[in-house]
């Protein structure tokens, strides 16, 4: 959920009128995530989406994907990694997206974020930038905490022409969920946006949370009762309570991951299927993986495929099936705590 960050309302409403087209046009990505590089400078234990030796994609290799995200009237490409801001050339790739039309984001650990380069990317355009930070102070688990990040929250504050989003967690033995709302009001007060993430235990099951928990979610709730994204709370009050949600997941479709090596997957949680370079993914296959219902939709925490696939509920119902040609593949669950921000 959407807190704040009324100096973006302008911005969103421009995002909006690019996205709209896409809309209508089911058969187009609505939202694509993109990987130009693998290697991270931290090394979080939950997260299973970094190394720490991989070199960045070469930038006309971006280039190249990028230009095919557009091909297909991609309407936002996120760039994720990995730190994607360890890509020498970032900039450059984030100005290819935004020259191809599309709205760019960025997801960071921010570490890297000094004043000359919030200055790059802003000259690159950049549409907005999200940060997770998972706890106050710094422990063994993580060390992406607010006492480390709060000076480049107020670089951010002071230079940044693109919104900020400032995401935090609570759920799954989270040691001190109180962190959650703490980080929220630090990003409002900074004049950001604030999510909180609703994640799984380490063996990637979703239970409900702890009466503390819930507590702090539904304070986390009343802090901006008149959030624009409230439309989509009930996703998010469902996995906090532990329940199912029955909705149709359209990845492979209207979202799609791209990982370093240039293959598409439904998402970072299911990498190995469809496992095919993106230069090969056709009009034919965005259909296909559309329609096709995927097990493990009811209990996904991925809050970013949900919001991609809720504007096509209501156009068809989707069937099993796999792609002709395809092996069988078993979907696996989430195991690394992933976040879902509604």
């Amino acid at each position: 959920m959407k807190l704040g960050g009324r100096r973006g309302l302008v911005r969103s409403l421009r995002e909006i009128r690019r996205v709209a087209s896409t809309v209508v046009h089911q058969d187009r990505p609505l939202l694509v995530h993109i990987v130009p590089i693998r290697r991270c400078n931290l090394a979080c234990a939950y997260c299973n989406e970094y190394d720490d030796h991989s070199p960045a994609v070469p930038t006309e290799e971006m280039f190249r994907r990028v230009d095919k995200l557009a091909e297909l009237g991609t309407a936002v490409v996120t760039i994720s990694g990995g730190e994607p801001v360890l890509h020498p050339e970032l900039a450059q790739i984030i100005a290819r997206i935004k020259q191809r039309g599309m709205v760019c984001t960025l997801i960071t650990n921010g570490y890297l974020l000094v004043p000359d380069k919030i200055r790059e990317l802003n000259s690159a355009q950049l549409d907005r930038l999200q940060i997770s930070i998972d706890n106050v102070n710094p422990d063994d688990v993580s060390k992406k905490s607010l006492k480390v990040l709060d000076r480049k929250l107020r670089y951010l504050a002071e230079l940044a022409e693109f919104e900020v989003n400032i995401n935090s967690v609570v759920g799954a033995g989270v040691p001190n969920p109180e962190d959650a709302l703490t980080i929220a009001k630090r990003a409002i007060e900074l004049g950001f946006s604030a999510t909180m993430g609703v994640i799984h235990d380490g063996s990637g099951h979703l239970t409900a949370l702890s009466e503390r928990e819930a507590a702090i979610f539904k304070a986390f709730q009343s802090l901006d009762p008149l959030s624009l994204t409230r439309w989509n709370d009930s996703f998010q009050t469902n996995l906090a309570a532990g329940k199912p949600n029955s909705w149709q997941c359209r990845a492979g479709g209207r979202y799609f991951y791209v990982c370093e090596d240039g293959l598409v997957h439904y998402c970072s949680q299911q990498r190995g299927y469809p496992g095919i370079p993106l230069a090969e993914y056709s009009l034919e296959r965005l259909r296909h993986e559309n329609r096709t219902a995927k097990a493990c939709a009811p209990y996904c925490t991925i809050a970013c495929v949900h919001q991609a696939s809720a504007l096509d509920e209501w156009r068809h119902d989707q069937a099993e099936g796999q792609y002709p040609g395809s092996p069988l593949v078993q979907l696996r669950t989430s195991k690394n705590g992933e976040a879902a921000s509604v």
